[in-house]
This record gives C-alpha cells, structure tokens and sequence, in this order.
C-alpha cells in the first residue's frame, strides 16, 4: 500500500471523532434550502405558465438525511419495504470511507454521491437488493458488507473488511437514454409500468351458494430494478470493466446486520427506490379484502405481525389504506392480521405457514362485513361432548377471531345460536341442548371479557330440527358443518 494512500486514511480515521462531535443533533435534510440553489422537488409558478390542473404530478421524494453519506449514520431498511423515491445522493460526506488501492481495485475509487443503508436479517435465506433509478441513464454502483462488530465504520475507512458482494458494472449513458427515451412509444418514460395481470383465484371447495368467483384487482406492480442482486442472476461480481446489472445473491441468516453502499457516479444525477429481501421457498398469495353485499374490494387499514420461535415479533405491513397485494409468509413463522375499517367489523386471524402451505390457495379472501343488524357469522370446526353442551378441542382458537372482533366493536349487540345434528328422533331434547351449547359459547365469551349484556343466547327449533334430520337422510344428504351462528342484533348504549 502506498504511503500517500496510509496517510489519507489515517486523516480520515483522526477526523471521524469530529464529525460526531460536530453532528450531534443536527437534522438537516440534502433538499434544505441553500443560497442559489433551488429545489428539485418544486415547480416555480409564473404569470403565463400552464394552469396547475396542465402540471403533471410531482413525484414525492423521501429526504435523504443530510449525513446519510456516512457509514456512521447509515439509514436503516426494512425487510420487503421499499425506501425511496429518494432526494437525488450529493457528495461523499464528511468522511470518505471508500479509496480504491492496489490490495483492493474492485471497490469505489472514491465515493462520488453516496448512500449509505443498513438492515438486519430476519430469517436464513439469500439477499436480494433491488435499486430503481429515477434516472435509468445515471451509473450507479453498490457495495454490500457484513457488520463486523464494533468500528465497523473505522475498519472500512482503514481498508480492513472487505465487501462481500460488489457491483459496479459500467453504464453507457447516451445508450441507455436512447433505449428510454428514443425508442419508447410516445406516453412511455422511465416510470411506465405495465398493468399486473389478472389471475383466476384458486379456492377450497365451497358449496357454490357460497362461491362467487371474484377477478383480482389491477395493482400496479413494484417498478422494475434497473439493477441490483437477485437468486437468479449469474455472474458473481461485476466490476467497472464489466456492464450488466445483476449479481448473484449472498446466503445471508437470521441476526446478521449488512451494510449497503450506493454510490451515483453520474453528476446532477438522480435518486432511486433501494428494496432489499431475503429469497427463501415461500407461499407469497394475494391478500384482499371483499365487501359481499356492495360487490367491491375495499382497502382497510391493515397490520401483519411475523411471529418467530423466540417470540419476537416484526411488523411485515403497516399500511392504513391497503388495496390489495402479494405477502410473503416464510416457513416456520407464525403470523397476526389485524384488519380495520369504519362501518365494518374488524378481521383478527392467527396462523402459521405451515397451515396456509398446505391449502395451497393463491388467493387469501376475507369478507368484510358490515356493522349493522342482521348480519350473520357461521362458526364452523367447534366440537362438543357428544350429547353435552361441554366445548371440547381446540375451540379457543376457533373464537378468537370472533373474540377480537367484537372488542374492537364494543357498542354491537349480538345473538349466539346453537344448533345440533340430529335425526329428530327427540326434538324437545335436541332444542334443549342446541340452546345450552350457545350458552357455552357465551359462558367463553362473557370469561373473555365481552359483557354478558351484549350477548342474548337461543336454540334451534322444532321445525329447524325437522328440516335437518329430513336433509341428513335425504340421498346425499348430510348435517352441516355450522355450530352455532352470531346474528347481529343492533347497536347498544
């Protein structure tokens, strides 16, 4: 190593304790208004100018923080979240972590306008990092690196941990702003993305008075990487000799903490979207909600917690206006939903990969129903000592979707209705009993904290008796898998 590059380095090491000391509690932004320079992200509005409904939108950019160009105050990432549109990257920052020498010529020669982001993994698999650019003509390059512990900043300053995954392949601008802008169709740009297609869902088998088939809503994909790592991709490493725009992916495991550095080469260039994942074999179906009696999907305001073996928790959405999407559920996890929305009654599951794997279904469909009276929910996969009104089996887990929904609801009244599968050989009997199982079912609910006030309790009549004994013996018949119902009955004090 030369001299002049030992020197520099030990510079930038003796400054580092300055520029903590002259940071401390700043929070400026790299779009802060500074003297002559004017903003990115506004349109200025002169006499004579187009009408504000002629302007098209302007693109909200995420601020970076002004010493987010140092490893020190490297911006933390969410798993699956995109981060970005950002605020075009300026400079090196007041440290200059990376200097390309002769024992390591395949990094930065130097941090030009640089990112830097670091996440933590959740789970064993391989990391993908996805970079949209604004401005696909821009040469941006990456570095990823594994934290080492304690001076993790001071040991890449000093050259002693090397990156384990590294692309800088080359761009050529003026081709690729032919490829965008000269060849394109007239309306298509660098933000053009097509339509997703629409799938048939695939459900369980259902009675068909229960089926509706239902076309998936248009979501607009994610944008396309213009580069990054993926699974798939095949070369290794790409250096600034090489063009291309994907490297392999990185085996990566749960607890371990990465660091990537993005770097735009191009001057006055532009931001970028940065997604980073974990690739594993996982069940990734639609998640929508549905109102049944208006024939829409609507969005809610939805929270998914991924639960581990440890009991640690990690929200994977946190979205108050969902519409729909793809969720990635990973094996060995278990998961949370919680779904809200005004003038309906909330969705509370819990469940495991496990369970969804095996149903194999690409779509998960919950109905949003609505809060008023009359409304119905079947409780089905209850069981009962036979001839008893004693609840048996796992039949906590089957009420405690029904138990967060009505704590969430505290104002609404409602019914439980027991009922029996009999062939109406004693219907006084069957009645009797059909009445002491919803009252169980209260007992549960009354114990789990909803008040006894809220709750009225009946059971099947003889003629409902009749009726179900003569379709369990009809040919083909059979007694059906409803337990009990709720009935919403009105709204209380």
């Amino acid at each position: 190593m030369k001299t002049s590059v030992i020197f520099k380095r030990l510079a930038m090491l003796l400054f580092v304790a300055g520029v903590m000391v002259g940071l401390s509690g700043q929070a400026y932004s790299q779009t802060g208004k500074k003297k002559g320079k004017k903003s990115t992200t506004t349109i200025s509005k002169k006499k004579g100018t187009k009408k504000a409904a002629d302007v098209p939108p302007v693109p909200q950019f995420v601020p970076l923080p002004y010493n987010a160009n140092d490893c020190l105050f490297a911006i933390p990432l969410t798993i699956d979240k995109p981060y970005g549109p950002t605020t075009p990257p300026d400079g090196a920052g007041r440290v200059q972590e990376i200097v390309a020498d002769k024992a390591h010529p395949h990094i930065f020669e130097r941090e030009h306008n640089s990112v830097w982001y670091k996440v933590s993994i959740p789970y064993n698999g391989y990391m993908e990092i996805r970079i949209t650019q604004v401005a696909k003509w821009d040469d941006y390059d990456f570095l990823v690196y594994r934290n080492t512990g304690t001076y993790f900043s001071n040991q890449v300053m000093m050259g002693k941990v090397s990156p384990v995954a590294i692309n800088m392949a080359g761009v050529d601008s003026v081709a690729m702003y032919q490829a965008v802008y000269g060849k394109g169709k007239k309306g298509e740009g660098v933000h053009a993305a097509p339509k997703a297609p629409v799938e048939a869902p695939v459900r369980s088998n259902k009675k068909k008075d229960e089926e509706e088939v239902l076309p998936l809503p248009e979501v607009a994909p994610d944008m396309p990487p213009t580069l990054g790592m993926l699974f798939d991709a095949k070369d290794v490493m790409l250096t600034k000799r090489q063009t291309g725009s994907f490297i392999k992916s990185i085996p990566v495991r749960a607890g371990e903490e990465y660091y990537i550095v993005v770097d735009n080469n191009t001057v006055n260039g532009q931001g970028h979207t940065i997604k980073v994942s974990v690739h594993v074999d996982a069940y990734e179906p639609w998640l929508l909600f549905y109102d049944k009696k208006g024939h829409r999907y609507v969005d809610v305001n939805l929270m998914v917690l991924e639960r581990g073996n440890s009991g640690t928790e990690r929200p994977i959405i946190q979205d108050e206006h969902w519409r729909g999407g793809k969720v990635k559920f990973v094996p060995g996890f278990g998961y949370l939903l919680y779904a809200k929305r005004d003038g309906y009654f909330s969705v509370y599951k819990e469940f495991n990969s496990r369970d969804l794997m095996e149903r194999g279904d690409t779509v998960m469909l919950y109905h949003m129903t609505r809060t008023e009276r009359g409304s119905t929910f079947p409780i089905r996969g209850l069981n009962f000592e036979s001839g008893e009104s004693t609840l048996i089996g796992n039949y906590d887990s089957v009420l405690t979707d029904f138990l967060a929904m009505f704590r969430n609801h505290p104002e609404v009244t409602f019914l439980i209705k027991g009922y029996v599968q009999s062939y109406g050989v004693d219907a006084e009997a069957d009645m009797l009993l059909s009445l002491e199982r919803a009252k169980s079912i209260k007992q549960w609910f009354t114990k789990n904290g909803v008040e006894p006030k809220r709750i009225s309790t009946s059971g099947m009549t003889k003629n409902e008796i009749k009726r179900a004994a003569a379709a369990a013996l009809s040919d083909g018949g059979g007694f059906s898998d409803v337990k009990a119902e709720i009935i919403i009955t009105g709204k209380g004090e």
